[in-house]
């Protein structure tokens, strides 16, 4: 990428010098960088300069630590452009609550990360019922069955998986999520998928409906979801939410495209995270507005 950062100081840096922040990318769960390939060209386009977060080797090692390599990764790459203003983050899935981990519990009460932006694609910011159905003793291994080689491996088992574990509703890992809050200094997006059309091939495995928690207990199927997250998993306090397609329309071909696991390189939403990341940067530049 040919965009070079200027060695500028302090939270309005960026806008003093005409220079869009830095998005940091961070992918999901048993991902990869990979997963940012339609992003990134987008972004190169826009001028806006990326870092690619890449914690594959580290993802057995629990929340905490992948949230410390981030604040490492991003110490890194401030040294290294000489860039020290704030920056903006667009997360995949639990990349998102890995985020909010590093920012709102390590560094909720010094707020020495200067971040500008958080958006989250798909995340399970509630803790998952995916990971909690997953550790169901009745239904969880007809749902992995469903699920493997689609988003779990052959022999998958939960209880080997520390991040499964950690974003149980009830885990430590969301329990400290849910005391620290969201920050106030830092604008929250989140990104959903929703199966609009009722239409099964959206995601399949579960004739294009998503597990969530049923009010009175116990489990039920919804369109509101993207096949592994519903939107009761994703809602977050004082965070605007969009959710796509934007026209029901769009599911009609391609309905596949708008699942949890599709969403990162989906068109429309690569669309919507640049119009985020340009919108309120620059001179003068002010937020989107929420949908």
């Amino acid at each position: 990428m040919g965009y070079e950062l200027l060695p500028v100081q302090g939270r309005r840096a960026a806008i003093l010098t005409d220079q869009r922040p830095p998005a940091v990318l961070v992918h999901g769960w048993r991902s990869h960088p990979g997963i940012w390939n339609r992003l990134a060209p987008v972004l190169d386009e826009t001028a806006v300069p990326f870092w690619r977060f890449d914690y594959t080797a580290i993802q057995d090692e629990g929340t905490e630590s992948i949230a410390l390599a981030l604040q490492d990764f991003m110490h890194e790459k401030r040294k290294e452009t000489g860039y020290n203003g704030p920056v903006d983050i667009v997360c995949h899935s639990m990349g998102t609550c890995i985020a909010r981990y590093l920012l709102e519990v390590l560094d909720g009460s010094a707020r020495e990360e200067e971040v500008r932006m958080l958006v989250g694609i798909g995340p399970p910011n509630n803790g998952s019922a995916m990971a909690e159905l997953f550790n169901d003793p009745d239904r969880g291994p007809e749902v992995i069955r469903s699920l493997t080689g689609v988003f779990v491996p052959e022999g998958y088992d939960p209880a080997d998986d520390t991040i499964v574990q950690e974003f149980r509703p009830e885990s430590r890992i969301v329990r400290a999520l849910r005391a620290a809050g969201t920050r106030d200094d830092i604008d929250y997006r989140i990104l959903l998928g929703a199966n609009l059309t009722a239409t099964p091939a959206f995601f399949p495995a579960f004739g294009g409906r998503t597990w969530e928690f049923a009010p009175g207990g116990g489990w039920r199927a919804t369109y509101a979801g993207d096949g592994i997250v519903p939107h009761t998993d994703s809602r977050l306090p004082g965070a605007k939410m969009d959710i796509l397609p934007a026209d029901p329309a769009h599911l009609a071909r391609h309905p596949e495209h708008y699942c949890h696991i599709m969403l990162p390189r989906n068109l429309e939403v690569v669309s919507r995270v640049r119009e985020y990341l340009t919108a309120s940067a620059g001179p003068g530049g002010q937020p989107p507005p929420s949908r």
